[in-house]
């Protein structure tokens, strides 16, 4: 059955829809307040995504061995626990969302499968195809906030999230 689209087509992350065809996600946000959210890394990618998790108010939880200064700081100042090891099977139990975001991809791997079982929303740094989930470029201009999905090109996501904080705000200082 044919189902209007109000937004138009977005980008494609590897699953299908029931004719076989790709399937576009479905944009939402995410009330975390309060709810366990389970970062598996502590490199590069974690460090970008915790802070907004925080800012989102979730009870966030880090697994790795190690991690950035500011994932360390963090953990310090009893904004986030850290779990100083490696991925163990039962490490999401009660988690509400996740993120596999180590390097290597046997790790990242586990981590979706749990994820999957558990029927939780899992983000894949990794392989955006093998995910449940994917974070957008996010920008925020007077409490308006933007989310480009870009399929598996990020740099093309970020790209046109610029490009529409940059028009948004022009309006709003005509407007104002």
């Amino acid at each position: 059955m044919d189902r209007p689209r109000a937004s138009g087509p977005v980008g494609h992350h590897g699953s299908v829809d029931s004719a076989g065809g790709p399937a576009a996600p479905y944009l939402t946000g995410l009330r975390l307040t309060g709810r366990r959210v389970v970062v598996v890394g502590g490199g590069h990618v974690a460090t970008r995504r915790v802070p907004r998790l925080i800012e989102a108010g979730a009870r966030v939880c880090v697994v790795a061995p190690g991690v950035s200064p500011w994932i360390a700081r963090a953990a310090a100042a009893d904004e986030l626990v850290w779990q100083q090891r490696a991925f163990r099977p039962g490490d999401l139990e009660g988690a509400w969302y996740v993120l596999a975001a180590t390097d290597d991809p046997p790790t990242n791997r586990a981590v979706s499968a749990e994820a999957e079982d558990r029927r939780v929303f899992c983000v894949r740094a990794d392989r955006a195809d093998e995910a449940t989930a994917w974070t957008p470029a996010t920008g925020e201009v007077d409490g308006v906030q933007v989310a480009v999905l870009a399929g598996r090109r990020p740099r093309e996501a970020a790209r046109v999230r610029d490009l529409l904080v940059g028009v948004l705000a022009r309006l709003r200082r005509r407007a104002a």
